[in-house]
């Protein structure tokens, strides 16, 4: 199941504080900062879709995510490759080195990057 854009940003500081009561999740946010009562029912759809959960503290709640970030990104390029590139990782590949702006320095990276992985498939 997939998060809303607006479910989707909360996700990313809970990831990022790793457990967070709501009041620190909303000081989290860059101003205009959202109402609590907003906060609060993305909670609950991120609840409901089993992305995260929280401990009682009498009558606060911390709150924690179930979904780690990389299985989340991942199953997202998964399903980008899939639906977009043809299930293809070598179009997806070509499409992203061709279409941003990548200077020297970072296309050298990737490629190493890529050295790497293949070198551990190996073994």
């Amino acid at each position: 199941m997939a998060l809303s854009t607006s479910e989707e940003q909360l996700m990313q500081l809970l990831w990022k504080q790793e457990k967070a009561f709501m009041k620190d999740l909303i000081e989290a946010y860059p101003d205009p900062k959202p109402a609590t009562t907003t906060i609060a029912t993305l909670l609950k759809r991120m609840q409901d879709k089993k992305f995260v959960d929280y401990k009682q503290y009498g009558r606060s709640r911390e709150y924690f995510p179930l979904v780690k970030k990389t299985d989340y990104f991942s199953k997202h390029v998964n399903g980008l490759i899939k639906n977009f590139f043809n299930d293809s990782a070598g179009q997806f590949a070509s499409f992203f080195t061709r279409e941003t702006d990548l200077s020297q320095r970072e296309l050298e990276e990737l490629k190493q990057i890529i050295d790497n992985q293949l070198k551990a498939k190996k073994k």
